[in-house]
């Protein structure tokens, strides 16, 4: 019997062989997430910022591979900035925020303007993670993370068990509209799942697939950012799943959209 056929074989064996270090890893980071959430406070602002140094030295390694030494000073600069604007809280904060995107395009490097956009995204949604779980508390955080994963996790299934049209070809090949209509009706279900156990207002269950499309934005963004520099993962960092900027790119879409949300209305439905 040869390796593809019958139930065995190397040809089977390797599909799996990055399945342990993809659940340990996976694990671990609930666990940690799971465990800050709940702490909140100073604890919690520490891992957003060193989480978003991490995904601004990923942004920097990617589009100026040859430079070793500068993305260590962008995740620096990153997390000196962050932390001096989560101190500060005041409109100043927001000038703290662009430090990286502006070092980012005055260094060499392939689509400087867009690697700094993106930067901003990143420290806007740094900024805002510890913010909103200082407003809307435990409740907001993961009502905000379940309907990023949830509208992941349904769209994947969904776009490989039903596929069809793609929903964006030019940009992202594989993303396809049955897989993102999975996803905002799987956000829906969140939404709703929340206001029946009494932790949000109706509004909730329409703002939630909202989040989930911007979720989704930031997933096809990143993954044409790393079309563009010829990479596969932004990094190495988590083992079996890539980077930071892998895991996180739906959750920085999803909270970037919560931040300007809160710009025009006073209190959201959560909490």
């Amino acid at each position: 019997m040869t390796g593809t056929e019958g139930g065995g074989g190397p040809a089977v064996a390797g599909r799996w062989n990055d399945l342990r270090p993809r659940v340990v890893s996976a694990v671990v980071m609930i666990a940690v997430g799971a465990a800050e959430i709940w702490l909140g406070g100073p604890s919690f602002a520490v891992l957003v910022v060193l989480l978003t140094a991490g995904m601004i030295w990923e942004l920097a390694s990617i589009t100026a591979p040859v430079q070793r030494n500068r993305p260590l000073l962008m995740a620096g600069l990153a997390a000196a900035s962050l932390g001096a604007a989560l101190l500060l809280r005041s409109d100043l904060a927001a000038a703290f925020l662009t430090v990286p995107a502006f070092a980012l395009a005055l260094t060499p490097r392939r689509d400087r303007r867009i690697a700094a956009a993106y930067a901003v995204a990143i420290m806007v949604a740094g900024y805002g993670l510890v913010e909103f779980r200082d407003e809307a508390g435990t409740t907001g955080i993961l009502w905000l993370v379940i309907v990023v994963v949830t509208s992941d996790v349904a769209g994947y299934f969904a776009g490989r068990m039903i596929g069809g049209p793609k929903f964006w070809p030019a940009v992202s090949p594989k993303k396809t509209w049955s897989g993102t209509v999975a996803g905002w009706i799987g956000a829906v279900l969140v939404g709703l799942g929340f206001v029946l156990a009494g932790m949000g207002g109706w509004l909730l269950v329409l703002l939630s697939p909202v989040v989930a499309l911007a979720g989704q934005l930031g997933d096809i963004l990143e993954s044409w950012m790393k079309r563009r520099a010829g990479v596969k993962d932004s990094s190495q960092l988590i083992p079996g799943h890539g980077g930071l900027l892998d895991r996180f790119d739906a959750l920085i879409g999803a909270t970037v959209l919560v931040m300007l949300l809160g710009l025009f209305f006073k209190d959201l439905p959560i909490g």
